[in-house]
């Protein structure tokens, strides 16, 4: 893989498995598997949130 595709696709495929294993981790577990369904799931969320106030201020 050439370092162009990895900087450009590094974070969105990160946030794609964080997402993607929040929402497994929400369906088939209990306990702590809720709590990191919340993180997992809340992450991406505060992701877009920061950017898009970031880029508001600009």
């Amino acid at each position: 893989m050439s370092t162009e595709f990895r900087r450009l696709w590094a974070w969105p495929l990160a946030l794609g498995l964080l997402t993607a294993s929040g929402l497994l981790s929400a369906l088939v577990s209990d306990a702590w598997g809720d709590v990191w369904a919340w993180v997992a799931l809340g992450v991406p969320v505060a992701v877009g949130g920061w950017y898009s106030l970031a880029r508001g201020a600009r």
